[in-house]
């Protein structure tokens, strides 16, 4: 696993990735610079959990939008089985077209760099990053396999690191931040 990467510069990246308008293309950390950037990892295509996390977050990409982030999904799976899950209809366990790109890390170079993933299975574990506009980690979650991530929570720490403030245990966006 990778040391701890909150507080530093992320890792670099550059990955093939199905785009929003369902077409190859390719996204790196620098396309990024200036806004803040949601990147997290899932571990495999055509699986259970992950396509509700994959479009839930697509369902709520304007929220993110208003918000001056961009969101990409990442597994280690190819570029053509991304698309194919694209091309697949939610009612049969597809994810159907997306707001966001799903890059692909089939070298696990970028799962790695991250720290999370698993060496023994070839995927990568449920992990989220929030980085900020000038390329720095400032959020990381990593969990198991089995359960997925709530967008909601990820819009609150966006929301909370986009304050500048010390945000207090349960924080929610319009609250008071702590004065010190």
């Amino acid at each position: 696993m990778a040391d701890r990467i909150v507080g530093k510069p992320a890792p670099d990246f550059e990955m093939e990735a199905v785009m929003p308008n369902g077409e190859f293309g390719k996204v790196k950390l620098s396309d990024y610079k200036g806004k803040w950037l949601v990147l997290f990892f899932y571990p495999l295509d055509f699986t259970f959990v992950c396509p509700t996390e994959i479009t839930a977050l697509s369902d709520r990409y304007e929220d993110f939008k208003d918000l001056d982030c961009e969101i990409i999904g990442v597994s280690t799976d190819s570029k053509y089985s991304h698309k194919a899950w694209i091309n697949t209809p939610r009612d049969a366990n597809g994810l159907g077209k997306l707001k966001y790109p799903l890059a692909s890390d089939q070298l696990h170079t970028v799962s790695r760099d991250y720290g999370v993933y698993l060496e023994d299975q070839g995927v990568a574990l449920r992990g989220l990053f929030i980085i900020d506009p000038e390329g720095i980690v400032r959020y990381q979650v990593v969990h198991d396999l089995n359960v997925g991530r709530d967008v909601d929570e990820v819009l609150r720490v966006l929301q909370a690191l986009q304050t500048g403030g010390l945000c207090p245990a349960n924080w929610k966006p319009g609250q008071e931040t702590l004065k010190v």
